[in-house]
């Protein structure tokens, strides 16, 4: 596991911001982050840099101690926040030459590879330019570039669309899949369902500082299903209340089950004599499964 989080708590004051919270996060995963706004994101991503001390808990980034060893940390990571900040009064180049002696990169080299990404992120033309006259996108473009100056184990990006126009979203999504195809773990904290469904294998749900939910995209909705049942005669709603809850709607059934119980239904339909006019599974989307996993948590 490239990241390891276990048991973390985080109160301030009176208020608990992370309730025991545990996950693990696969080397090479691109994993989303979501949650309504407060839920715990940016919190655990402070913690996970080593910016942040825990009231309580365990994490480990690539084997390492995240309490005990900050700053070995921070050597393979990177991290674009959700307010990025930069001295206004120097160019986009001076900042990212600026932030590379920090990683203690020659500064030959520093001075290539930031020509380099700022081309990958689309300011080569603003290279020059003081960050003071820069617009918000642009400066969140600058962000993602400082948070790949290190060359990055793992990348982690609270929020990275905000602010950017829908070609600015693109080339982040093309470069989150570029740097998934270089072997970098990516973790992507969004409350943009739409985002997270685009470029993440893996999504975790939080809220209220706990996490309630984690799985494939494709799978995290099979523990959640509804199944849509007409039957002639119709039955009487009784007959399904092993497999779910039931709603009826007109003529038809409504179950919502923690399985996909169709072949069951099935049969004690045909055994109890009924004419099965329909039975399908409806797919639930991460849309979704994020609202009814949320409100369930209000």
């Amino acid at each position: 596991m490239m990241i390891v989080i276990q048991n973390l708590t985080k109160i301030f004051g009176k208020f608990k911001a992370l309730d025991n919270l545990n996950l693990e996060i696969d080397d090479n995963e691109v994993f989303g982050f979501l949650g309504p706004n407060g839920a715990g994101k940016t919190t655990t991503i402070n913690i996970l840099m080593g910016m942040l001390q825990p009231t309580s808990g365990r994490v480990e980034i690539s084997g390492i101690d995240v309490v005990r060893n900050p700053f070995e940390v921070k050597k393979i990571c990177g991290y674009l926040p959700e307010r990025v900040g930069f001295y206004d009064n120097m160019t986009a180049r001076q900042n990212l030459l600026y932030f590379s002696e920090f990683y203690k990169i020659p500064k030959n080299e520093a001075l290539k590879e930031i020509d380099d990404l700022l081309e990958l992120v689309g300011l080569a033309d603003s290279a020059d330019k003081k960050v003071g006259e820069f617009s918000k996108g642009m400066k969140q473009r600058l962000g993602m570039a400082n948070a790949l100056l290190n060359d990055p184990e793992v990348i982690f990006l609270d929020e990275p669309t905000s602010g950017l126009d829908p070609k600015g979203s693109a080339d982040f999504r093309k470069i989150i899949k570029m740097k998934k195809k270089e072997g970098k773990t990516i973790f992507f904290s969004s409350h943009i369902l739409s985002e997270v469904k685009e470029v993440c294998e893996v999504v975790g749900i939080i809220s209220k500082g706990r996490l309630i939910a984690k799985g494939r995209i494709d799978e995290l909705g099979k523990d959640n299903v509804r199944i849509l049942v007409e039957a002639d005669p119709k039955p009487d709603p009784s007959i399904f209340e092993d497999f779910g809850e039931v709603k009826a709607e007109n003529d038809r059934f409504w179950i919502i089950s923690d399985r996909d119980c169709r072949t069951e239904i099935s049969k004690k339909l045909f055994e109890e004599g009924y004419l099965i006019k329909e039975l399908h599974l409806e797919e639930q989307n991460l849309e979704e499964i994020y609202l009814s996993l949320v409100e369930g948590e209000a």
